[in-house]
């Protein structure tokens, strides 16, 4: 299955959520290694002008859950993905669109990771999402570990 198609269908599964449907997010674009999300700043603005901590932090959650899941379909493997634990920094408010960038963590190793999930039926791996400010200074990061599940 190609990209296009491929994010179609997550695009689609986000929309199926409501919580999601409300933060009125896109995808911004895969390129395999890379999701990256895409939302309005007019529609997480908090009372200071800039984005809403809430939204970043769902926004991050959905790019990294988004490209476990992915992973998976590419590796034809059909698992429910959950976030497991995560970490947040607010390093500098944000003043423009919220664009997330999401990746495997720097100790993340897939190949690993899909051979245990096809072995166990379960495994976890680690990914890392950023917030960048239009001048790239790094407003948000996240680090958090991702259990996938083989549905039975």
């Amino acid at each position: 299955m190609r990209y296009p198609e491929l994010l179609q269908q997550l695009q689609d599964h986000y929309q199926s959520m409501p919580p999601v449907v409300a933060m009125n997010l896109s995808i911004g674009g895969y390129d395999g290694q890379r999701l990256r999300l895409h939302a309005a700043l007019a529609d997480h603005v908090n009372d200071k002008g800039c984005a809403f901590g809430g939204s970043l932090a769902s926004m991050m959650t959905l790019a990294s859950w988004g490209l476990v899941s992915l992973k998976l379909h590419e590796a034809g493997i059909d698992a429910d993905v959950y976030v497991a634990d995560s970490q947040l920094r607010y390093l500098a408010p944000l003043y423009a669109d919220l664009d997330v960038t999401a990746e495997l963590g720097p100790d993340a190793d897939l190949a690993t990771f899909l051979s245990t999930l096809r072995e166990r039926g379960r495994a976890r791996t680690q990914l890392v999402a950023r917030v960048l400010t239009p001048q790239g200074v790094v407003a948000t990061d996240f680090t958090a570990r991702y259990v996938a599940i083989v549905r039975t």
